[in-house]
């Protein structure tokens, strides 16, 4: 029987795939603070380079937030 997927992992896999097409300008903040949950939710304790990579989005997505709240990065 086929494994169900989670609407979590779905609506994470798509605010990824728009961050790997056109970047992190494409969000607004409530889909980039909805991202970091969702990121810090799943599990990647298994792979060292998969753990590695999701800090690095995390501390890439914060900037981001950090940006739009502080009203730098707009017109960028």
């Amino acid at each position: 029987m086929p494994k169900k997927i989670a609407p979590d992992d779905l609506e994470r896999v798509k605010l990824l795939n728009i961050v790997s097409k056109r970047g992190f300008k494409d969000l607004s903040l409530e889909q980039l603070k909805r991202l970091i949950i969702l990121i810090e939710k799943k599990d990647y304790s298994h792979d060292k380079k998969a753990r590695k990579s999701k800090m690095k989005l995390l501390a890439q997505i914060n900037s981001r937030i950090y940006e739009l709240e502080e009203g730098k990065g707009i017109f960028s």
